[in-house]
């Protein structure tokens, strides 16, 4: 098996990033789209490059053996993969390392941990694979503490028991997503739940963050999957029940889910599980507008067929994918079973899009038990666009690029209007910032409520200005979507980038209860301070 080794500074692993060739050719293509000259790729930093800040910390001997101050491991515990993150690093700036990286072994190792930090005020910082795009494991905590402690699950990576009766499986929070997928295959069982960072995140990090997976309609986030939690605080183990529902008071387990590493560090889990697909049915098609695939998705979702996949691109997003020559719109829709073939569902759902004005190819809808059927035609030129995008987008960074994302959820009702406004503040104010730039939208995931609109800026920047550019764009796209109603995040956390519109978001009720509950489970105020509510201390 060949070995990967995962970049500390940017999405990924090295052996997948693009070539000096590819660099190029993008360099053209973006040079060529915005009518620009002289941009060059940029060679990614070397860890010998990097200049770390030495340790304020040093661990007690007892815990000596799992911390860890190699600069490599140092470095990539530093950022996640935002742009701001990658900006940063190519600069060569890690100014705000962790002083060490822990790597526990077991839950009584978290406790350890967790025991020292809050009796020697280092800030603990809970790591799963590095993926956040919100800065949610940044340690950047302030003079407030004596250091900073990366607390790297990766160890505790174990399928403790799989219940195929109840299609479950207590699982430890560590795994990553592929290793997880390769214990639950002989038993004919799997989560399916593939985030973008499927390959590059865990379990923990996904129940932490309320990840948003492979599912566009009814299982969308994790928290659909989460049967139990067992979570090591600084006080103590909060265990729940391990049951299919419950009324019994508010949810223990909603209140860790999410918390993003500030309540406690999530060791283990019970997942609720499905049998593996066997059938699927899937179709690309256009439509003449964007808002016309958005009426086609409400029908399909308020119809109660539920697909697997039913993402929209508008006219630019399906140009940049290379999926369309940026004339129509584009619908990726797909359905899958275990249990029986699939074509009255697909059916129906084209027979709305025709309904809607759009254009099924000839011959679509039918079932099939061919794995491969997703990844032909324009969705599977959409889904290696999609695995694929990360590393374009650091490449793009390197060249001076601003390119960054942001996504919310919004009613049916409020849709039209509320995408109207954000795209025209947004491109407003890229082009006010840089003159030109590309703002286009796809949704993610659909209700019968509502949609997941995904927003997608690219345009040139100034080296050296880059942060300040997107953090002005950022600032007015956020505040346009708090203001009409949306969400500041539908399923890329609060972190530490969406905290001045997420306290706008949250009650201010809610605020107080979440603040003593913080309190109550971390007195020291040592977890994860700055995401979701600042320490009581």
């Amino acid at each position: 098996m060949t070995t990967q080794t995962r970049k500390f500074w940017g999405w990924g692993v090295e052996e997948a990033d693009l070539d000096d060739a590819q660099k190029r050719e993008l360099a053209r293509t973006m040079a060529q789209r915005f009518g620009l000259s002289g941009i060059e790729p940029v060679p990614p930093p070397r860890i010998e490059e990097i200049a770390l800040p030495a340790p304020r910390i040093r661990p007690p001997d007892s815990l000596a053996a799992l911390c860890s101050t190699d600069p490599y491991d140092r470095a990539g515990h530093t950022y996640g993969k935002a742009f701001k993150d990658v900006v940063r690093a190519y600069a060569r700036d890690f100014s705000v390392a962790p002083d060490q990286v822990a790597f526990p072994r077991s839950e009584a190792d978290v406790t350890a941990l967790l025991d020292w930090c809050s009796s020697a005020n280092v800030a603990a910082i809970p790591y799963g694979g590095g993926s956040s795009v919100v800065a949610g494991i940044e340690p950047d905590v302030g003079d407030a503490y004596a250091g900073t402690v990366s607390i790297d699950m990766m160890h505790l990576d174990r399928v403790l028991e799989v219940d195929p009766i109840s299609r479950a499986a207590h699982i430890e929070a560590g795994i990553y997503g592929p290793a997880l997928e390769e214990a639950l295959r002989p038993h004919g069982l799997t989560l399916r739940h593939f985030p973008q960072s499927f390959e590059f995140s865990t379990l923990g990090g996904w129940i932490a963050t309320r990840s948003g997976g492979h599912y566009a309609t009814l299982y969308t986030h994790i928290d659909d999957f989460v049967q139990s939690l067992r979570v090591i605080t600084p006080t103590g183990a909060v265990e729940s029940f391990r049951l299919p529902g419950s009324g019994a008071g508010p949810s223990p387990d909603r209140m860790f889910i999410g918390s993003e590493g500030a309540l406690g560090v999530i060791t283990a889990a019970w997942m609720r599980l499905q049998h593996r697909p066997t059938f699927r049915a899937n179709a690309s098609l256009t439509f003449p507008a964007f808002t016309q695939a958005a009426e086609a998705v409400r029908a399909i979702s308020q119809a109660g067929l539920y697909p697997a996949n039913v993402r929209i691109l508008d006219e630019t997003e399906a140009l940049n994918n290379g999926v369309a020559d940026g004339s129509v719109a584009v619908m990726v829709l797909g359905f899958e079973s275990a249990d029986h073939p699939l074509d009255a569902w697909i059916g129906r759902a084209l027979e709305l899009c025709r309904d809607h004005g759009g254009t099924v190819p000839q011959g679509a809808g039918g079932s099939t038990d061919d794995p491969s059927v997703s990844r032909k035609g324009q969705a599977g030129a959409w889904r290696d666009a999609f695995i694929r995008m990360p590393y374009f987008r650091d490449a793009l960074v390197g060249m001076g690029f601003v390119s960054e994302t942001f996504e919310t959820a919004i009613t049916w009702d409020r849709f039209p209007d509320f995408h109207r406004q954000v795209m025209a503040e947004t491109k407003r104010v890229v082009e006010q910032v840089c003159g030109q730039g590309s703002v286009s939208c796809r949704f993610t995931h659909a209700y019968p409520d509502g949609p997941a609109p995904y927003y997608s800026i690219t345009a040139p920047g100034r080296k050296g200005s880059q942060l300040e550019m997107m953090a002005e764009i950022k600032a007015a796209a956020s505040e346009t979507v708090v203001r009409l109603g949306g969400t500041i995040t539908h399923h890329h956390a609060v972190g530490r980038y969406h905290r001045p519109w997420y306290d706008k978001q949250r009650p201010e009720g809610f605020g107080r209860a979440l603040a003593a509950a913080k309190k109550a489970l971390d007195p020291a105020g040592v977890l994860n301070p700055g995401v979701l509510i600042d320490p009581v201390r």
